[in-house]
C-alpha cells in the first residue's frame, strides 16, 4: 500500500512538471506584443487571442500625447515582437530610439488607412451622411497649419483619437490582423477567424450606439475640455465644442462667452476626463444648468466605455 501511494505522488508530480513545461512552452511561443494605449490592448487581444501577449505603454491617468516610456518598459521593448502605432504625439518622438533599441520589432501603424480629419474645437458630421469620416477613397481634409496644444502636447493637425469610433476600429483590427499574420504566419487563420468575429462586434455596437443616440436631433452640442470625441460625435451625429483654445484653459472673458455660447446653443453635457483639469468644464456646467459627464476615452474595457459614453450622453441630453 504504502509503494502505490509512493507510486502515484512521484507520477503525479511528473504529470505536474510536464503540465508546467507545456505552460512555458506555450508562453514562450506567444507573440509579444506592445501597444501604447489600454483601448489597443483590446483591439490586439480580440484579434490575436490566446496567441498574443499584450503590454501597454501609457499607464492610467497619464497623458498619452507627451508619455515618457520607463527603463522597464524599454526592456520590455527590446523583447517585442510587434508595436501597433496609433500616430500619437509620444510615439513619433520615440520612434527612432524604439528601433535602435530593438531592430528587429515589426512597427505596425494602424492609423495608417483610417480617414483622419483635421482637429479642431468644434467637430460634427455636418458633411457626411449618417456622420461618419470620409471614406476610405475620398480625399482627405487637409490639415491645419497650426498645431493644436493642449496640457502640453501638440495635435500635428489631424485627430489621433481613431479609437473611438467602432467603423473606424474595424480598420485597426485589419491592420492588427495583418501585423500578426506578418510575425506569426502559421496561425493566420485563427488571427483570419478572430478579426471576423470581432468586425461582427465592432458593427453590432455601431448599431447599437446608433440606436441608443438616435432621437436626441442632429448635431446636439457637447462640450469638451480636451477634444478627443470629435470621431465619436461625428459618427453619431453629436457637435464636439471643446473648452480649451489651443491648449490653454479660457479666459474668465473667454469661459464668459463660452457661457453665453453654451446658453444659446442649449448645450447641456460637458464631458471631463482624468487626464486633464476639470475646473472650467464645472464652471460652466454651473452656469448653463447642464450635466458634467466623468469618462475616460482610455479605459481598458473599451466596449464597456462605449455603451457607457452613449446612455450618459443620451440621458443628459433627454
Amino acid at each position: 500500500m504504502h509503494s502505490n501511494v509512493k507510486t502515484c505522488f512521484l507520477l503525479s508530480l511528473v504529470a505536474l512538471a510536464v503540465g508546467l513545461g507545456l505552460m512555458s512552452t506555450q508562453a514562450e511561443a506567444r507573440i509579444n506584443a506592445v501597444v501604447s494605449i489600454a483601448p489597443q490592448k483590446y483591439f490586439v487581444q480580440k484579434v490575436g487571442g490566446d496567441l498574443v501577449s499584450v503590454q501597454v505603454m501609457v499607464p492610467p491617468g497619464a497623458d498619452s500625447h507627451t508619455y515618457e516610456p520607463k527603463p522597464k518598459q524599454m526592456e520590455t521593448l527590446a523583447k517585442a515582437d510587434l508595436f501597433f502605432s496609433l500616430g500619437l504625439e509620444f510615439e513619433n518622438t520615440w520612434l527612432a530610439k524604439f528601433k535602435a533599441l530593438n531592430p528587429e520589432l515589426i512597427w505596425v501603424h494602424t492609423h495608417a488607412k483610417v480617414p483622419r480629419v483635421a482637429m479642431t474645437a468644434r467637430d460634427a458630421g455636418e458633411h457626411h451622411p449618417k456622420g461618419h469620416p470620409h471614406k476610405a477613397d475620398e480625399p482627405k481634409p487637409p490639415a491645419k497649419a497650426h498645431d493644436h496644444q493642449g496640457a502640453g502636447h501638440k495635435h500635428q493637425g489631424l485627430d489621433p483619437h481613431i479609437w473611438l469610433a467602432p467603423k473606424l476600429v474595424e480598420i485597426q483590427a485589419r491592420a492588427i490582423r495583418d501585423g500578426l499574420v506578418k510575425a506569426d504566419p502559421a496561425n493566420k487563420k485563427a488571427y483570419d477567424r478572430n478579426l471576423a468575429a470581432f468586425a461582427a462586434e465592432l458593427e453590432k455596437l455601431d448599431m447599437e450606439l446608433s440606436q441608443a443616440l438616435s432621437g436626441l436631433g442632429r448635431h446636439k452640442k457637447v462640450l469638451v475640455f480636451h477634444p478627443a470625441w470629435g470621431y465619436f460625435c461625428r459618427a453619431y451625429g453629436l457637435c464636439q465644442v471643446a473648452i480649451e483654445k489651443e491648449g490653454k484653459e479660457p479666459t474668465a472673458k473667454g469661459l464668459a462667452s463660452l457661457i453665453e455660447q453654451a446658453k444659446h446653443e442649449g448645450a447641456k453635457v460637458i464631458l471631463v476626463q482624468p487626464q486633464f483639469s476639470t475646473r472650467s468644464a464645472r464652471t460652466v456646467a454651473r452656469a448653463i444648468g447642464g450635466k458634467v459627464i466623468a469618462i475616460d476615452p482610455l479605459a481598458p474595457d473599451w466596449a464597456r466605455n462605449m455603451h457607457r459614453m452613449a446612455e450618459q450622453v443620451k440621458k443628459a441630453l433627454y
